[in-house]
């Protein structure tokens, strides 16, 4: 699939604690190389270092890396709140911000979701995951 915008197409936000790692491999895993979405991902690390964007990219086919300030967003692409910073949807875009934790938690599952509903409404899912047992 080429790069497509996600301005016109589907995305998917995700959710987890940080005991839903495993979760978040299984479920990467099951995912289509030619998903027709962009996916987002907040997981609650607080501040720790993070490694995620390795561990997904190896768990799947998509491509995995942390948010960027202001980047446009691709379909087919996985993107991961950086430690210690809020993932803030735009039409097309995203932002990543310091701002006040929400629900003692930054990044929080909650602004990513606020932000998803409001800009795509019924052209996003959310899934919120918990640890494996």
């Amino acid at each position: 699939m080429s790069a497509a915008n996600v301005e016109t197409g589907n995305i998917i936000v995700i959710g987890a604690s940080a005991g839903g790692v495993e979760a978040l491999k299984r479920l990467v895993g099951g995912l289509s190389p030619d998903l027709p979405a962009a996916v987002f991902v907040v997981l609650h690390i607080g501040a720790y270092p993070s490694i995620l964007p390795e561990i997904l990219r190896s768990a799947g086919p998509l491509p995995a890396e942390h948010a960027t300030d202001g980047a446009r967003t691709e379909i087919g692409r996985i993107y991961m709140a950086p430690p210690d910073h809020h993932l803030i949807l735009g039409l097309g875009h995203m932002h990543v911000a310091r701002g006040p934790k929400e629900n003692s938690a930054r990044p929080s599952i909650n602004t990513l979701f606020r932000t998803a509903a409001r800009t795509y409404r019924d052209r996003v899912v959310g899934i919120v995951l918990r640890k494996s047992e």
